[in-house]
């Protein structure tokens, strides 16, 4: 687990920039909940950073500007009985969180307008929906 931290192809987090932090964990576990330190905190400092390049760095503090305190992104493991399935499962989600904030903006929509068939056909359904509607009314009511 010294690896560093593959977030892409061409950007990976050194495992110096990453710091952990174990505490005890809420649920299952039995008895063994009281004495391990499984809950794993994994925080990586996105502002300061030096392996991020500056464009992608202010991608990802706009896009995860809710989550930072301090510019630092901090992830917490806990679903898992054994530590080292919550320091994978945090490196995990990590990866997977700073991949979609760098990932480049999609390309902007093109407005489209429904073509004359599709509106026939919406029409037409919502007159058969009616018909339907008005042969089950009693009449009277």
């Amino acid at each position: 687990m010294d690896d560093g931290l593959r977030v892409t192809d061409r950007w990976s987090v050194p495992a110096a920039e990453l710091r952990e932090r174990f505490s005890r964990s809420s649920g299952p576990g039995g008895q063994g909940v009281n004495t391990t330190d499984s809950r794993v905190e994994l925080s990586f400092d996105l502002a300061g950073s030096p392996s991020l390049p500056e464009s992608l760095r202010a991608r990802a503090l706009e896009r995860l500007a809710g989550r930072l305190v301090d510019g630092v992104l901090i992830i917490a493991a806990s679903e898992h009985r054994a530590q080292l399935a919550n320091r994978e499962a945090a490196r995990e989600r990590l990866a997977a969180l700073l991949r979609e904030a760098v990932a480049p903006p999609p390309p902007p929509r093109r407005p489209t307008r429904p073509s004359r068939g599709a509106k026939e056909r919406r029409l037409a359904e919502k007159k058969r929906r009616s018909q339907r509607k008005r042969d089950r009314r009693v009449d009277g009511e």
